[in-house]
């Protein structure tokens, strides 16, 4: 068993209405070396929320997360060598439209499916 760590990734088109939907996952597991994050936006959900919000901006938001657990740099992106280094950029607090939920912890045996569990569970629609 590996014991991890996740957030939720939030969709939050108008700060001040402190209207969210969550719109990804980030899940790290220190024990499995492993980072990684998964994603999914409804077009439909989001533009309940917000008809004006630019969802090209929110998918290119939510590629620099996935980008950031890969370890990638450059392009703005944070030079940050060990995953728990980049975990703890991604979940700090910012008042952006892509924000992160609380920290919760888990166990599971294998990391990346654990994260498409979670996906499934906590972002998708119940209906899908």
């Amino acid at each position: 068993m590996n014991a991890y760590q996740y957030v939720l990734l939030r969709l939050v088109p108008r700060v001040d209405r402190e209207e969210f939907i969550n719109v990804g996952v980030v899940l790290y597991s220190q024990d499995a070396g492993f980072l990684d994050a998964a994603w999914e936006l409804d077009e439909h959900r989001a533009a309940a929320l917000s008809p004006t919000c630019d969802l090209d901006g929110v998918r290119s938001m939510l590629e620099r997360v996935r980008a950031v657990c890969r370890g990638e740099t450059g392009r703005g992106l944070p030079t940050l060598d060990k995953p728990g280094q980049r975990f703890g950029w991604i979940i700090a607090p910012r008042s952006t439209v892509v924000q992160p939920g609380p920290v919760h912890g888990g166990l599971c045996d294998d990391p990346a499916v654990e994260l498409e569990r979670l996906l499934t569970r906590l972002v998708r629609p119940a209906n899908a």
